[in-house]
């Protein structure tokens, strides 16, 4: 069994906070924020469950399937609403759908995590998955602390996934961690999001490059075959270190990020869609997904694009 994908969709909140609206109030500038990073903008508000739901919604809608056929929901989340019930339950059941439905956090790495776990779940039980990466990283953000309050933003992004007797779309992957690493960037309960930007800049550089590496050589692909790479979007000279390393021209990088900022879980599917939509792929595309994040984790998966 293999996985196709249906439908896509995503979710922003309304609220544009830009570089402009962050000199007000914090020791930088619109220049220095898109010299080290990229952003311009970034969308805030709304509550996980919301973006969730639209990215979800939407989906579905473009899929063009009834919600009580999808039989699991799996939700990438670094931000629950509630440390208790699962963020997903609530999602689930606004969108009217069956079977059931979890939280996976494996931070800005998450949507690949739950990909692959939906791949593996799709070959043992329902015909159709919803993956979501959402989140409200507004909410865990220290505005007055410039070294991470000009990063991070809110949003969400969803894909349908379904059974397919064959190989299906998903080709290879790769996922792991490096525990040793997660001090770098952590938030307790209640508190904020705290990063040693210079040490994971290092780090996630290299363990991006080494996974995606470990999943074109699974599946046989030159690293010039690849036609679209959709990386975690947290830093525009990450990606482009990485494109560089990995053989990949930089024009190949999917890029959102300079007005969502970084989402977490929910960059990957936002910059695929946004992909999509623009209509930079074409039937047996090959499209590498790679991402990092707190843990210190890592995934990568390789896609063959149908429409």
């Amino acid at each position: 069994m293999g996985m196709r994908i249906l439908g896509w969709g995503t979710a922003l909140p309304d609220k544009v906070v830009t570089n402009a609206d962050l000199e007000k109030t914090l020791d930088t500038s619109d220049e220095w924020i898109i010299e080290r990073s990229g952003i311009r903008e970034r969308r805030i508000g709304d509550s996980t469950t919301d973006l969730a739901v639209g990215a979800g919604r939407a989906a579905i809608e473009q899929a063009g399937v009834d919600p009580a056929s999808i039989g699991l929901m799996i939700l990438a989340t670094t931000t629950p609403d509630q440390q208790v019930p699962a963020t997903s339950a609530q999602v689930h059941h606004e969108l009217g759908l069956s079977g059931g439905a979890f939280d996976l956090n494996a931070a800005c790495s998450g949507f690949v995590y739950a990909l692959v776990t939906a791949n593996a779940m799709l070959s043992t039980g329902p015909n159709r998955i919803l993956v979501v990466g959402a989140e409200t990283l507004s909410r865990i953000t220290d505005w007055t602390d410039r070294n991470t309050a000009v990063l991070f933003g809110d949003g969400g992004g969803a894909l349908v996934v379904e059974s397919v007797p064959d190989e299906g779309q998903l080709l290879a992957w790769d996922l792991g961690l490096d525990a040793e690493a997660r001090h770098i960037l952590q938030a307790d309960h209640g508190g904020y999001i705290k990063m040693d930007g210079r040490e994971v800049f290092k780090r996630a550089v290299r363990v991006m490059v080494d996974s995606a590496k470990r999943t074109l050589e699974q599946a046989k692909v030159r690293p010039d075959e690849v036609k679209l790479l959709v990386p975690h979007q947290a830093n525009i000279r990450i990606i482009q270190a990485a494109c560089d390393r990995l053989g990949i021209d930089r024009e190949k990088a999917a890029l959102v990020m300079h007005r969502t900022g970084n989402t977490s879980s929910a960059s990957i599917p936002l910059a695929l869609v946004d992909a999509i939509e623009q209509g930079r792929l074409e039937d047996g595309d090959l499209v590498l997904l790679a991402g990092f994040g707190a843990g210190m984790t890592w995934g990568s998966a390789l896609i063959r694009w149908q429409a």
